[in-house]
């Protein structure tokens, strides 16, 4: 069960986030989400001795990891959570193991088998039936391009989908995680966690008093909400981020990598309870098919 408990506070973390963005705004639930969280981490840090940034080349490494895995993708995740639903979200957060695979093999030489290559063709299959409106999946299937154009274009802007949001959250993601091999040489990776969380956070909480300042002249939470931002904040924060890289030091990394699948899982149960949250037919077939592609890259 511990080894299941970041993937559980990720997923219902989400959730959690979604719950109180009607009251509030994606970019204050993100700084307020990274800040705090970051902080924690980083005093935890302090408290075990590890070692804090010393060098410009190690803040540098830290605020480029910051903008990267901490202030787009919370900024993109927020708004994306905004315009679609918490377990979709996460299904489609999730995909990022398949660009991590693809980035791993350019920059670190690691190859893909069989297995590897399978869930990459099933992980894009899935994203495209999750993604796609319906309209245009069927004129598509017809053969018929010049439906399927129109199709999208009367769902709107692309910066309206809550789905493109989510997938350039989860493209972020992989950055980040791809960037760690080369923040690590320089910064403790504990202590890179939480300052590229604390800094993160910054910029999107300066944007957001800059565009939005009569939300904190008629900010009103209630006890539900401010314990929703701490659940997201602490143990979706901190919590999960300290427990993921605990265990990341015990055993193999990739059988705890593979664990990742287990995230949309939890956050569409809990949408599912809390938020009266559904996937249509076709949806829930993305869902499915994308989780098989990313165990097989995960396990390849």
């Amino acid at each position: 069960l511990a080894l299941v408990s970041p993937f559980f506070l990720w997923g219902t973390s989400m959730v959690a986030m979604k719950g109180v963005l009607p009251v509030t705004s994606p970019m204050f639930v993100a700084s307020v989400r990274l800040i705090p969280s970051g902080l924690i981490l980083v005093a935890w840090a302090l408290s075990k001795g590890r070692p804090m940034p010393k060098t410009a080349t190690a803040w540098g490494a830290v605020a480029a990891f910051a903008v990267v895995d901490a202030a787009m993708f919370q900024g993109f995740l927020a708004e994306g959570l905004q315009r679609t639903s918490a377990g979709l979200g996460s299904v489609i957060i999730d995909s990022q193991p398949l660009t991590v695979a693809i980035l791993a093999s350019i920059f670190f030489g690691e190859t893909l088998g069989v297995e590897g290559v399978a869930g990459l063709a099933l992980g894009v299959l899935g994203l495209l039936l999750l993604e796609l409106p319906e309209d245009a999946l069927k004129s598509v299937v017809n053969s018929d391009g010049a439906d399927a154009l129109s199709a999208l274009r009367l769902e709107g802007s692309l910066w309206d989908s809550g789905e493109w949001w989510m997938l350039l959250a989860a493209q972020s993601m992989a950055v980040g995680t791809v960037m760690v091999r080369w923040v690590c040489k320089y910064v403790d990776p504990v202590m890179a966690t939480g300052w590229h969380m604390a800094l993160g956070g910054v910029p999107l909480l300066a944007y957001s008093l800059a565009t939005e300042p009569e939300l904190y002249s008629h900010l009103s939470l209630s006890g539900a909400d401010v314990a929703s931002l701490l659940y997201a904040s602490v143990f979706g924060g901190a919590v999960a981020y300290g427990a993921f890289f605990y265990f990341a030091t015990k055993g193999s990394l990739t059988k705890l990598s593979s664990l990742t699948f287990l995230t949309p899982m939890f956050a569409a149960a809990l949408g599912y309870l809390t938020l009266d949250e559904t996937l249509s037919a076709t949806q829930l077939g993305g869902a499915a098919v994308t989780l098989v592609g990313i165990y097989f890259v995960n396990t390849r």
